[in-house]
């Protein structure tokens, strides 16, 4: 593909897949022409006019690009774990075109010279689209507020705890109320940090057999509560991230009832793997929130299903080798997936515990209205798109992974779903050698 084609600076036809958004959409063999970082034809008159490049998406799915509300680009930081560069290029690998960038980086993004600075590195670097999350509180110790001005002002689409918790509950109550003034969502894990104390695993049947130390599921659901209150009382957007408990989903479905404002998502690997992926004492599965019982992923897939829980992120964490080469307990907590998200996902498919609409909802169209942002394909529109292929199988591997974290979920087996070509604003972020 040309040099001006990548720069989206040249038309591009894509022709003979099946679109499918979640705005009801599903056509078979069309066609859409991209021109000037926009969908400018679509159907039969797009299949006609003429265009630089032709892509053949024969047998491949289009859909919006996937918006990923929790992913860890690790800048600023000391590079060792990876970049805006490689991880935004992993993320295009995985059919991402936006990702909301956590504040857990060095220094920590609690102010808009932060804010500022992951804009200018993203502009130069990134391949898909960044939108900085800040922190609430300064340097996220829980304490004091973070200059939650300056973070708007610098364009942080919401502010959050990263993975820390807030262990003041009168400080959490002034954090929303002040979010609430600047029309900030608030993006929180829940955590209790008296309750999960130093655990590292579900308090429960692996636990009593390893000797392991537990988090227990009431650590979450007790931070679930109190912020659904406080939420409540503040007005405050709120949006409960990376649910891992059954009991959570319930006390979301029930405050969405009462009115209040509350959105939340899941992590992927939630909804495939449980408790029983530590058994081995393999690392990579060592993950806060930690995988929980076989009831909880049930109740957590429903909850997508069903629309409770409105998107699935990546919950991406790139390591360097190191930080999982440890006795389980001294390594680092992350898995390194957005670019396996889209294959599990369509795991998730093939056992018919997830059907690919909803799987398109919860990548595109559900974390996108979260942000207050629109995923859809339409002439008018940014081509802001993926074509990925689900009945081609590729192996999670060093010499096919493009994070600079290695430890995938599913590393040396083959998984469905290969993306053939992702698209920010009509450039291209990536194309698989064979397309």
């Amino acid at each position: 593909m040309s040099r001006s084609v990548r720069d989206g600076g040249a038309s591009l036809k894509i022709v003979g897949g099946r679109l499918l958004d979640s705005q009801g959409t599903d056509a078979e063999n069309t066609a859409l022409l991209i021109k000037d970082g926009h969908i400018v034809a679509m159907g039969e008159a797009a299949a006609r006019a003429g265009a630089d490049e032709t892509v053949n998406a024969e047998g491949c799915v289009i859909s919006p690009g996937f918006v990923d509300l929790h992913c860890n680009l690790r800048e600023p930081g000391n590079g060792q774990k990876g970049n805006i560069e490689s991880e935004t290029r992993a993320a295009a690998h995985g059919g991402f075109t936006t990702v909301c960038a956590s504040p857990e980086t060095s220094p920590v993004n609690d102010s808009g010279a932060v804010t500022n600075l992951i804009r200018d590195l993203a502009s130069n670097r990134a391949s898909v689209h960044v939108l900085p999350v800040g922190a609430i509180t300064r340097g996220l110790e829980g304490e004091l507020l973070s200059d939650m001005a300056g973070l708007a002002a610098a364009g942080c689409v919401a502010v959050g705890n990263g993975g820390r918790g807030v262990r003041n509950a009168r400080v959490l109550r002034r954090c929303m109320a002040y979010a609430q003034t600047f029309g900030l969502t608030v993006m929180f894990r829940p955590e209790n940090q008296a309750l999960a104390a130093d655990g590292y695993a579900h308090d429960g049947l692996v636990t009593s057999r390893l000797g392991l130390l537990g988090i227990p599921e009431v650590a979450e659901t007790t931070a679930v509560m109190e912020m659904i209150l406080l939420a409540e009382e503040t007005g405050a957007r709120l949006h409960l991230s990376q649910l891992s408990c059954a009991r959570s989903v319930e006390m979301l479905a029930e405050a969405r009832r009462r009115g209040i404002a509350v959105t939340a998502d899941v992590a992927i690997h939630q909804l495939l793997f449980t408790e029983d992926a530590l058994a081995g004492f393999d690392s990579r599965f060592h993950v806060r929130p930690p995988l929980r019982s076989e009831r909880d992923r049930k109740a957590l897939l429903a909850g997508v299903r069903d629309g409770v829980i409105d998107a699935i992120v990546s919950q991406h964490q790139p390591h360097d080798t190191a930080a999982k080469q440890a006795p389980l307990a001294a390594t680092e907590p992350g898995l390194s997936n957005i670019e396996s998200v889209l294959s599990l996902g369509l795991e998730l498919v093939e056992l018919n515990e997830l059907g690919l609409p909803e799987l398109m909802r919860a990548l595109t169209s559900g974390p996108a209205s979260v942000l207050g942002r629109n995923a859809r394909l339409a002439e008018g529109e940014v081509a802001d798109l993926c074509v990925f292929d689900p009945e081609h199988y590729w192996t999670p591997a060093d010499d096919t992974l493009v994070s600079v974290g290695r430890h995938a979920p599913v590393t040396g087996r083959e998984v469905p779903g290969v993306v053939r070509l992702t698209l920010a604003a009509g450039k291209v972020a990536w194309q698989h050698p064979a397309t």
